[in-house]
C-alpha cells in the first residue's frame, strides 16, 4: 500500500470520526433550543367555551368593535403592527373597554417558512417589540399569516416569549377564499377564525348565532393556553 494512500485513508478516517461527534451535537443544538412551542387548533376543556380570534386588521369597522364592546366577546386579535400603526385608538378601546387582547401575527403578513430562522425571530419578536411599546403588554400566543408553519417558526415563536402557536379550528370569514363559510354544530374548545375585514361585523353575528345556538359562550384563549 503505497504512503500517499494510507495517508488518504488516514485523513478520511480523521474526517468520519469528525463527523460523527461533530453532527450529534449539532443535532443537540437545532433540536433543543429552545423548545418548540405547542400547536393549538383546538382546546381541550371539559368548560362549555368556544374562542373567537380575529386576524390582520386591516379595516377598522366601527360596528364590528361596538358589538365586540357590547356584547363583552373576549376575542384574541392577532393584528399585523402595519394595520394597527395608522388607527391604535381602534385597538386601544377594544382593550381598555373590553374583554379582547391583542396577540401576536408578525409583523409582515408573510409566508414564514420561507424565510431563515433569523427573519423569522426577527417577525415574531418584532412585532411582540412593538405591540409592547405600543399597548403597554406583551402577546401570549402566536399565530403565523396564513397558518403557515414549519419547525423554526415554532423556536421562533418560543424564543419570542410566545406560549403556544394557535391555528383554527373552523374558519368563519366570509371572503374570496372561503365562500359561504357554513358552520357546524360547535363543540366545547372550538377555535374559530375570522379576520377583521370588510365582512367582520356579519361575520361575527353568525357566529355569535351559532356559539348561542351550541350552547357555549365565548372565553379568552390566552386563559386556556398552556403557561409554560
Amino acid at each position: 500500500m503505497s504512503k500517499i494512500y494510507k495517508a488518504a485513508l488516514a485523513a478520511f478516517a480523521a474526517m468520519s470520526t469528525f463527523l460523527a461527534l461533530a453532527e450529534p451535537a449539532q443535532a443537540a443544538r437545532t433540536s433543543s433550543w429552545p423548545e418548540p412551542v405547542p400547536v393549538l387548533t383546538h382546546i381541550d376543556t371539559q368548560d362549555p367555551v368556544v374562542f373567537i380570534t380575529l386576524d390582520d386588521g386591516w379595516n377598522h369597522d366601527p360596528a364590528a368593535q361596538r358589538l365586540l364592546l357590547e356584547r363583552r366577546i373576549p376575542a384574541s386579535l392577532f393584528i399585523n403592527p402595519v394595520n394597527y400603526s395608522w388607527d391604535k385608538r381602534y385597538y386601544q378601546d377594544l382593550l381598555s373597554h373590553g374583554p379582547s387582547r391583542m396577540e401576536n401575527h408578525a409583523v409582515n403578513h408573510v409566508d414564514l417558512p420561507g424565510l431563515s430562522p433569523a427573519e423569522q425571530r426577527a417577525e415574531i419578536c418584532g412585532a411582540r417589540d412593538r405591540q409592547l411599546a405600543v399597548f403597554g403588554d406583551s402577546p401570549r400566543l402566536f399565530r403565523p399569516p396564513s397558518g403557515l408553519y414549519d419547525e423554526e417558526t415554532r423556536r421562533a415563536a418560543r424564543a419570542c416569549g410566545a406560549k403556544a402557536l394557535v391555528t383554527w379550528t373552523y374558519d368563519a370569514t366570509d371572503a374570496p377564499w372561503n365562500p359561504d363559510p357554513e358552520l357546524p354544530e360547535l363543540k366545547r374548545g372550538d377555535i374559530i377564525l375570522l379576520h377583521l375585514g370588510d365582512t367582520a361585523e356579519a361575520d361575527l353575528r353568525r357566529v355569535l348565532d351559532a356559539v348561542d345556538a351550541s350552547g357555549l359562550r365565548p372565553a379568552q384563549l390566552r386563559d386556556y393556553a398552556p403557561d409554560s
